[in-house]
């Protein structure tokens, strides 16, 4: 998949959608390019295998294309191609792995929010962007983002990385804003938890610390 570039604005967008309703297909390709790493992630949060996630995500892109003109006007084309993906993946793993899988269709229980309890409170959110660049601290959140659980991981990839808000998270995944909410606070309790050590001083000394921008 080619990296993400930055997506059009919505007018610019819109606009997009309705030539290639009348008719421009060949401009699916424009609209699809922003999003590409996207899928490519959504996919890889479900499935954890880099070829069956490559698969899905030409899937996904070629089911959107097909069904574009089905994309309702009120409904953000970033979020219904998330959608599809996600469904997409879903499917996969259910017939590759069916007594594998693990269940995220079931609502939270009462209380899950309250659950985990870190033992090491760190901000891994302070990460200046520019630590980001090294090899170890990437390595490091990939490993974090692994040990989530699916439920989590992808509230997580969608809030805090792909920076989609509660609502067109919950229209993404077919949940609640309510589990939005709980399971995005779970996961970012467990990536404090797994990012802690890299808040002691002898990271501290390897990189310039201070306020920065959200890691994603």
């Amino acid at each position: 998949m080619t990296t993400s570039t930055e997506s059009p604005s919505p007018g610019a967008e819109a606009r997009l959608i309705e030539r290639i309703r009348q008719g421009e297909r060949e401009l699916f390709h424009d609209l699809i390019r922003p999003y590409e790493r996207s899928v490519y992630l959504a996919a890889y949060s479900v499935l954890r295998n880099e070829a069956d996630a490559e698969d899905v995500a030409q899937e996904a892109i070629l089911k959107a294309m097909t069904h574009v003109g089905e994309l309702r006007a009120d409904s953000k084309f970033k979020v219904w191609l998330l959608s599809i993906t996600y469904n997409e993946a879903k499917m996969r793993r259910r017939k590759d792995h069916k007594h594998l899988y693990e269940s995220v269709d079931e609502p939270d229980e009462g209380g899950e929010e309250g659950e985990f309890m870190p033992r090491q409170f760190a901000d891994w959110r302070e990460i200046p962007s520019e630590a980001l660049e090294r090899k170890e601290v990437r390595e490091a959140v990939a490993r974090a983002l692994e040990k989530l659980p699916e439920r989590h991981r992808e509230i997580f990839l969608l809030r805090d990385v792909q920076h989609l808000d509660v609502a067109e998270t919950a229209a993404a995944l077919g949940i609640s804003a309510p589990a939005v909410k709980t399971r995005l606070h779970r996961a970012r309790l467990q990536m404090r938890e797994e990012l802690a050590p890299f808040f002691k001083k002898g990271w501290r000394d390897r990189i310039p610390f201070g306020k920065g921008k959200k890691p994603w």
